[in-house]
């Protein structure tokens, strides 16, 4: 039996934008360490929301990313300059869509579909925009709104808020395995987008269905 699902809300980055598609440009501007320096500034980046959102000092993600890209470039030793940081800040306004993203998303009609992320406005906006997604999503909601990083339960809350459907009605779609934990935690029903094949990590939480592509979820709660 298909669960009532009213919405399905998405994580952003990394599960709808490939974040590494930086690399492209890194490789260009440090060759040989492309995708090092990917790896490590989005290791770094999601640590820096976490230690904030302990520590109660909130910066928005535009700032985050920042910070992470220089801790990033001084561990490996590269020569950032003001423009690369330029560069490399504005790689993340046209981040490429996974290419499971945008086929998943045009095979679900009848549900409302939004995006809850990380992210800033600032850099949300026109990720979906260059992506072609402006007219997809009910809403794209950012944990700016209350000034706090995921998986706390506030930013969950965001999304019932804003849609006007209940926490139970609620799909939530994320590729890691921390965010599909803490959205359990919260009442949605959880779909973990498992690409790599990852072991699931040991949080008290699973999500309801494990899914290889976001292409499976139109058999599950598409009309």
């Amino acid at each position: 039996m298909k669960p009532i699902i009213k919405a399905l809300v998405f994580d952003a980055y990394g599960t709808l934008f490939d974040v590494h598609s930086v690399s492209a440009l890194a490789e260009r501007l440090f060759p040989g360490k492309g995708p090092a320096l990917s790896q490590l500034w989005r290791a770094k980046q999601l640590e820096y929301t976490w230690l904030r959102s302990l520590m109660g000092r909130y910066e928005d993600f535009t700032a985050v990313t920042r910070a992470a890209l220089e801790y990033a470039c001084k561990t490996l030793q590269l020569p950032l300059d003001g423009d690369q940081t330029a560069q490399l800040m504005a790689a993340y306004d046209s981040l490429a869509l996974y290419p499971d993203a945008r086929e998943a998303l045009a095979t679900l009609p009848g549900i409302r579909l939004a995006i809850l992320s990380n992210g800033s406005p600032a850099m949300l906006t026109p990720v979906v925009k260059n992506a072609g997604l402006d007219q997809t999503f009910a809403a794209v909601i950012s944990v700016d709104a209350v000034k706090i990083f995921k998986p706390d339960p506030r930013v969950y809350q965001l999304a019932p808020d804003r849609l006007g459907v209940a926490r139970s009605e609620i799909a939530f779609v994320s590729s890691y395995y921390w965010d599909a934990a803490g959205a359990r935690h919260f009442g949605f029903h959880v779909f973990w987008i498992n690409r790599a094949g990852a072991q699931p990590d040991r949080l008290g939480a699973e999500p309801h269905q494990v899914l290889q592509k976001l292409t499976e979820l139109s058999a599950i709660v598409g009309s």
